[in-house]
Parts: C-alpha cells; structure tokens; sequence
C-alpha cells in the first residue's frame, strides 16, 4: 500500500476508535504508533519515541498552559463571575432580553482572565442560569444563550487553543491574542443580537426586564469589576508592550487572580486544593491529546500524506476559496465528535500548509496565517454547541438538569446562524482580523 493509502486507513480506523467512546488523545497515540509501524518499523518508532515526547513536554512555551488553567480556577473561586454579571446587568438588565444579554457580555469578561471555554461555560451558568430562570426566560433561551455565550472562553484572549495554534504554527503568540479581539467582541455583538431578535419574535422568551440602575448604581458595579479589568491590562498589555513573555504575564496573571480569590474568600476549606486539582486535570488532558497528536502528526508525516494532500489540492486547480470551504466544513464535521483543542493538534499540520500556498486576498505568509487560525478558530467554536458532542451543552445540562438537552441544543441553533454568518464575514473581510495588528505596528 501506498503511504497515502495507509495514512487514509488509519484515519478511518481513528474515527471508529472515537465512535466507540475512545479519549482523543488514545486514540490519536493507537492511530499514529500503529500507522509508524507500518510504514517504518518498530525501530524507527522506539528511536522517535526516545526524544519527541521529551522534546515536546520541555518546550517552554507550553508552561502558559496550565499557568492560564490555574488563572481560570481562581477566577472561578474568586466569585469575578457574579461581579461581571452584576455589572453587565446594571447596563442592559433593563432591555427586552437583556438579562440574557449580560449573560453573554459576562461570558466575554470571563474568558478574557480564563482562557477555558468550558471553564466559561460551567462557571457563567452557575450564576447566571438561576436569575434567568428567577425572571421567567424560557429554558431553551436561557440554556442556549449561555451555551453559546461559553464559547467566547476560546476566542476572547487569552486563549489555550491560541496558544497551541501559535506553537503549531510557529507565529507570535501575541499578534495571535491581539488578532482575536476583534472576532471575539463580533461573536458577543451577534449573539446579543440573537437574543434581540428571539425576544422580539417571541416576548414572552425574555421574561420582563429588571429595573433601571442609575449611573451611581452602574458605577459601583463597574468599580466591582476592577480585578478583572486589571489583570486583563496587565496580561495583555504586557504580552503586546514586550514588558512580559506570555508566560510571565500568565504567571503575574496566577499571582492577581489567586490574591484576589483569597480576599474573597474562594480558597478557604478546600478551595485552593480544588484549584490545583482542576489544573492538574485539565493540563494532564490537554497534554495527553498533545502527545497523541504528535505521535500521529509523525505518522502522517513518514507516510508523506499532508505533502502528497497539499500537492493533490493544488494539481486539482481548484479555487482559493473552494479549499477554504472544503476546510471549514470538514472541521464543522469534526466539531460534532470532537473537541476544539484535538482539532487543532489533528488538521493544523495537514490544513495550514495547504492555505499557505494558495493566494487570498495578496495577504503574506505571516498574515494569511493569523487570518486562517481566527476562521479557524471560530469554526471549531461551532463545535462546542452542535450534537452529539456539543461539550458546552453538556455543562449547561450538567448544571440546568431539569432542562432536558435537546432543549438546549433546540436553544443553541439561532446562535449557530450568528456564527455562520460571523464566518462569511471574516473570510469575506479579512482585514477585521487584522487591523488591530496593521493599527499597532
């Protein structure tokens, strides 16, 4: 068999694996290892296995990782969820929909110190999901808006799939975050407007509204949500002015969170050990999937699969943009059985060297990069809010379980039309996502 043709079997193989309940990250390992047999050996094999693994887990960058976990755990413990929304809510509580509305605003200020979309999604639910239900929002609005709005934890820096998608695609992770801004207050702008427009069509999906806050009100809660705004200067900024590296505007980021967390009371008891163990879980996680992708990456590479691909696409004549739609629906397909971070690691190797040879736009290699990691990035956002998998819906579920699921993926569906559109948009214009970086060079 030729090597495309292994490659094509073990991809199939793969995919069984993951039917059958398989974690990502085993899967991938199996996958790869059994596929580098095949084509190499076992020799070649134990020789890779010898340093890759080492080569990886050593790579300093990576360190962010669990930094930006553990910066997400004491935020969580920290109770800057409720200020965020008690603030959100203080400016649009009082419009039709607008509890909802804050919801997903308070989702943005989440992720911009958390960097989880799960973490997002299970810590907005938590305060959010009961005052909803205390002003009568339908279920599949109230559940749905917060599924949605969970997903903002990936797209509003800083970001863990970011920060993998920068290592995958040796670009600065800095231009990356600065990148997203601007996708990220895009996607909370529409699925605000998708509340607008489902509370419009049905009023009584919204419940009524809360009274109207005054600015002395507003003001106070706003001063509320100062260790927010704070880190979130200081992380950004920081990476972008080339005062810190990104791992240590992350660990500044750990110091602020985990101070302010403590004043707050969150790490009593066992709060900071729930902290440490959330990290350790998902940082163990998230590096199982990092070695099984390496492992199948390596295979794929001995087997000459992405080159012979790439050479395969550009043979075809096929257009720029039939390419990049064949790409995104390949990754709405994957988004339905996996998660956002093992879709990164899986088509990155294989998808950006093909994108990089195609011409859009005129955009340089440096450009078209960023811009395909933020199409990217938000396509497999759709993932986490679409059947069967739709991780942020089984958090919502986990948390509302008197909210039967399919009521909730019924609730996500006018968000995913927002992000339909959203992804025409970016392509379309690709400017959007960089002229943030154009404005600051």
């Amino acid at each position: 068999m030729t090597g495309t043709a292994i490659g094509l079997t073990m991809g199939a193989a793969m995919m069984a694996m993951l039917a059958l309940r398989v974690q990502i990250g085993i899967a991938m390992f199996l996958t790869g290892a059994i596929g580098y047999i095949w084509v190499s050996g076992w020799d070649p094999l134990l020789a890779y296995l010898k340093n890759a693994p080492y080569g990886r887990f050593s790579l300093y960058d990576l360190s962010v990782v669990p930094l930006f976990l553990l910066m997400g755990q004491f935020a969580t413990h920290g109770g800057l969820s409720r200020a965020l929304f008690r603030a959100a809510n203080a400016f649009i509580g009082h419009w039709r929909g607008g509890m909802a509305m804050a919801g997903i605003a308070s989702c943005a200020g989440f992720g911009a110190i958390c960097g989880s979309s799960l973490a997002t999604a299970a810590t907005m639910s938590h305060v959010v999901l009961p005052e909803l239900k205390r002003h009568q929002y339908k279920p599949g609005l109230a559940a749905g808006s917060l599924a949605a709005g969970g997903t903002l934890g990936i797209l509003i820096p800083p970001s863990v799939p970011l920060v993998i998608y920068a290592i995958l695609a040796e670009q600065n992770i800095a231009k990356l975050f600065v990148a997203a801004f601007i996708p990220g207050i895009l996607a909370a702008l529409g699925y605000m407007l998708v509340v607008a427009i489902v509370t419009r069509v049905d009023p009584a999906a919204g419940g009524p509204g809360t009274p109207r806050h005054t600015w002395a009100e507003r003001l106070s809660t706003v001063i509320d949500t100062w260790p927010v705004l704070l880190i979130f200067v200081v992380v950004i900024g920081g990476i972008y002015g080339g005062l810190f590296t990104p791992t240590e505007a992350a660990s500044i980021g750990v110091l602020a969170t985990g101070v302010t967390a403590w004043k707050s009371g969150g790490l009593k008891g066992q709060g900071l050990i729930q902290c440490f163990y959330g990290t350790a879980t998902g940082t163990g996680m998230m590096f199982l999937i990092l070695l099984g992708a390496d492992m199948l990456n390596s295979f794929m590479a001995v087997s000459q699969m992405p080159a012979e691909a790439a050479a395969w696409v550009q043979g075809m004549g096929f257009g720029p943009f039939t390419v990049l739609m064949v790409i995104i629906i390949i990754y709405m397909l994957l988004g339905c059985v996996m998660d956002s971070l093992s879709m990164i690691l899986l088509t990155v190797p294989i998808f950006l060297p093909i994108v990089l040879g195609l011409d859009y736009w005129g955009l340089g290699l440096e450009d078209k990069a960023i811009w395909f990691g933020m199409v990217a990035l938000v396509v497999m956002e759709i993932g986490l809010i679409t059947p069967p998998v739709g991780m942020n819906v089984y958090i919502i579920s986990g948390v509302a379980r008197d909210i039967p699921m399919a009521t909730i993926f019924r609730g996500v569906m006018p968000f995913l039309a927002s992000d339909l559109a959203r992804i025409v948009i970016l392509v379309l214009f690709p400017g959007l996502s960089l002229f943030l970086l154009r404005l600051l060079a």
